[in-house]
């Protein structure tokens, strides 16, 4: 669908670029995606510069303040003459039109996928997901490195494993923290998980990046997924992985809409599906209770005048009790 929108926004575009000197104000053509022509394609004179505008009836809109801005966008209340509550994303002059069409064709998609939902809660995922854009365009200089990719692989992994074991796929997505810059992957109820992914052969080495990210002090209980990915035909790219993914949120757009966030946050969009041609498969997986026996470096463990710590584990090494998914919700009070 992505495609044909993006056709009738630039074919609205390109037909209100032609309005005639001297024009002041808004002028709009209405484009698919909500009923009652709720979406249309615009642009403001004298400044001619395109944007997106959305119409809500019965709302409560954020102050000005609060709305999102960003390098080349904004959002802002928007009046043009038409009933309802409207907000309009608005290309700023220094603003790219390759970048700004695909996050309004990205957002048209979002708004179109959550048709039937109430006009408030249809507010937040319209400026979620513009944050989620903001968020991505301030961290991000293209794809992903091979590492973020592989560890990207290993969260989409988990998050499969937990949906399969019975976790509320919302519920479920809503924990994933990792793209949020989480002091876990995870939060599952009361507990939380770790995600270490590896293509290494000999051993099961992973990396942790601070003393805090194995401190089960915070969240109990705390457990490590350790998945070990193998180079194969017949494994998954990462956007083949992703695909997956969204056909488990087919039934649930709320879902559906926070994944979407969350991939954005991890610097994922559809547009670099291209340079993720690794096709990754699943040669082990395992979760591991982290307690005191548990081999780690964490605040409680060292002399105070150490502040940060990176250390490798070979969890071939590690004598840590192992788990199921199945027993780590349960564990945690999420089932």
């Amino acid at each position: 669908m992505a495609p044909l929108i993006n056709d009738e926004i630039a074919t609205a575009w390109r037909a209100l670029a032609g309005e005639p000197g001297g024009a002041q104000g808004w002028r709009s053509i209405a484009i698919s995606g909500l009923p009652g022509a709720r979406l249309q394609a615009a642009r403001r004179f004298p400044e001619n510069c395109e944007a997106l505008l959305i119409g809500f009836s019965s709302v409560a809109l954020p102050a000005p303040s609060l709305l999102p801005a960003g390098a080349g966008f904004r959002v802002e209340r928007v009046s043009p003459g038409l009933p309802g509550e409207w907000l309009g994303l608005v290309r700023q002059e220094e603003g790219g039109i390759e970048l700004f069409s695909r996050m309004a064709t990205d957002v048209v998609a979002a708004m179109a996928a959550n048709a039937s939902a109430p006009h408030q809660r249809q507010v937040q995922i319209f400026l979620g997901r513009i944050r989620a854009w903001q968020q991505f365009m301030s961290r991000s200089s293209g794809a992903l490195s091979a590492e973020a990719e592989l560890g990207l692989s290993g969260e989409l992994v988990c998050l499969e494993r937990l949906i399969e074991a019975g976790l509320d796929p919302y519920a479920a997505v809503e924990g994933w923290r990792g793209p949020l810059d989480g002091l876990q992957d995870f939060e599952v109820g009361a507990g939380a998980i770790e995600v270490k992914s590896t293509l290494a052969h000999d051993g099961f080495p992973v990396t942790i990046m601070s003393l805090e990210q194995l401190d089960d002090s915070i969240r109990q209980p705390l457990f490590l997924f350790g998945c070990r990915f193998a180079l194969a035909p017949d494994g998954l790219s990462l956007p083949a992985r992703i695909e997956t993914m969204r056909s488990m949120f087919g039934s649930d757009p709320a879902a559906a809409a926070l994944f979407e966030n969350a991939l954005l946050h991890a610097g994922f969009v559809d547009a670099h599906a291209e340079y993720y041609s690794r096709c990754l498969m699943v040669a082990e997986a395992r979760l591991l209770l982290v307690n005191d026996a548990f081999p780690r470096i964490i605040a409680a463990n060292v002399p105070a005048a150490i502040r940060h710590a990176r250390y490798e584990i070979d969890l071939d090494r590690a004598d840590a009790p192992a788990a199921t998914i199945d027993h780590a919700l349960n564990l945690t009070g999420a089932i």
